[in-house]
């Protein structure tokens, strides 16, 4: 689905990634699940482009469901992954603290693992080899890339500002729907690992000019990044 020029999400509200586009090549965001390698397929052969013109896959943080095709694209297809190094073990072996899932509702809580098996997410992929890297870095893949490290949701978890896009991708920093309890707007996202923290990290973004703020839960979100912090503290 087409959000505004050069970019794309796969997947839906409940669990989401992105796309890229530019003349250069194509920059996927995050990895969804397994399953959206379909809704990939979908939205190259709607681009006119095939999986040959993706440079590089950048990831948010390394819980499993953001790293869903990764390996299949980078062990069938050559493509890079990129992930923080405080999330490079999470993302190669799954490795990762117990967290209390937080307030639940039975009915949002059943769709979001209905959906997630649907996506065959208990037959994810651990990705073999990454590329480590760190807050600050410019990425040399189309739209250039900007890392913000937000760590909270995980060690690892970052921000990906892609200026061309006028968008900030932000993976669990936080959710516009939680998916156990179905309350939309923005919002801490569930299964983090350091609460305080992820709430704290929500003002690295502050100063990034963008119209779009973008997580892996929860409807696409126009705002500027400037508002985000006090819109999710008072949600």
């Amino acid at each position: 689905m087409q959000i505004a020029p050069h970019l794309h999400r796969l997947g839906n509200d409940l669990v989401a990634c992105y796309l890229v586009d530019t003349p250069e090549g194509i920059t996927l965001i995050d990895a969804g699940l397994p399953g959206h390698w379909r809704d990939l397929q979908r939205e190259l052969r709607f681009l006119g482009k095939s999986v040959d013109d993706i440079r590089g896959l950048v990831l948010t943080h390394g819980d499993s469901d953001h790293i869903g095709f990764a390996e299949r694209l980078r062990s069938a297809h050559g493509v890079p992954v990129f992930v923080h190094a405080a999330d490079a073990v999470r993302t190669r072996t799954g490795d990762k603290p117990k967290v209390a899932f937080g307030p639940m509702r039975l009915g949002p809580t059943l769709g979001f693992f209905g959906y997630s098996i649907r996506k065959d997410g208990l037959r994810t992929r651990y990705v073999g080899e990454v590329t480590e890297i760190g807050d600050g870095d410019v990425l040399d893949l189309p739209g250039n890339p900007v890392i913000v490290g937000m760590p909270g949701h995980s060690p690892g978890s970052v921000a990906v500002h892609v200026p061309l896009a006028d968008a900030v991708f932000v993976g669990d920093a936080l959710t516009t729907r939680h998916v156990l309890t179905g309350r939309e707007g923005p919002q801490p996202a569930p299964f983090t690992d350091d609460p305080a923290e992820a709430l704290s990290s929500l003002d690295r973004i502050a100063g990034l000019p963008a119209s779009w703020v973008l997580p892996g839960h929860g409807a696409p979100w126009r705002t500027s990044p400037s508002q985000v912090s006090k819109a999710v503290r008072n949600g």
